[in-house]
C-alpha cells in the first residue's frame, strides 16, 4: 500500500471518498454544535460514523490498487 496512490482524480472512487469524508465532517460538526433530541442526535451520529467508515474503506481500496490499473500510467 502506498499513500501516493490516494491521488487519483480520474477515478470516481477518489471523488466519492472526498465527498463522504466531507459529509462525515459536517455531520460530526452538527452533532456537536446543535442540541438535538436523542433520536435525531443518534441518527446524525450513526450517519457520521458510517460515512467515516465508508471513507476509510474507499481510501484503503485506492491505496491497494495496482499502479498498472491507474489511468495515465505507462
Amino acid at each position: 500500500m502506498k499513500l501516493a496512490r490516494l491521488w487519483q482524480p480520474s477515478n470516481p472512487a477518489f471523488w466519492l471518498m472526498i465527498v463522504v469524508n466531507l459529509l462525515s465532517t459536517v455531520l460530526a460538526w452538527i452533532a456537536r454544535t446543535y442540541d438535538l433530541a436523542p433520536i435525531p442526535a443518534l441518527a446524525v451520529t450513526v450517519f457520521a460514523v458510517g460515512n467515516a467508515l465508508l471513507g476509510i474503506r474507499l481510501m484503503l481500496g485506492l491505496m491497494r490498487e495496482e499502479a498498472a490499473t491507474r489511468s495515465g500510467d505507462g
